[in-house]
């Protein structure tokens, strides 16, 4: 089943599924600041764009663009700074 979600006035929206790999969410945040908090593990991949994080314990943002990954622990918040509208892809772990 595909899940559609909404956050921050719909500025972020993702399709969730589940694969034999696990639960994932595909989707696209417009151009905005944003603070997640995590129930499981997350890896997330940009597909296009660029988001700039402040991840758990860090004190300088690092910028992932196309491509480029960022890991968050469970149970943990990060926030993010999308660059233009920038889609992603967040693996559940």
């Amino acid at each position: 089943m595909i899940l559609a979600n909404d956050y921050f006035d719909a500025t972020v929206k993702s399709l969730g599924y589940t694969t034999i790999n696990g639960k994932s969410t595909v989707g696209v945040m417009e151009e905005g600041e944003y603070e997640f908090g995590t129930s499981s593990h997350e890896k997330m991949t940009v597909i296009e764009g660029e988001l700039i994080a402040l991840l758990p314990g860090a004190t300088e943002e690092i910028s992932y663009k196309s491509g480029e990954s960022f890991e968050v622990n469970a149970n943990t918040s990060f926030k993010v700074k999308a660059v233009g509208q920038t889609s992603y892809l967040c693996v559940y772990k």
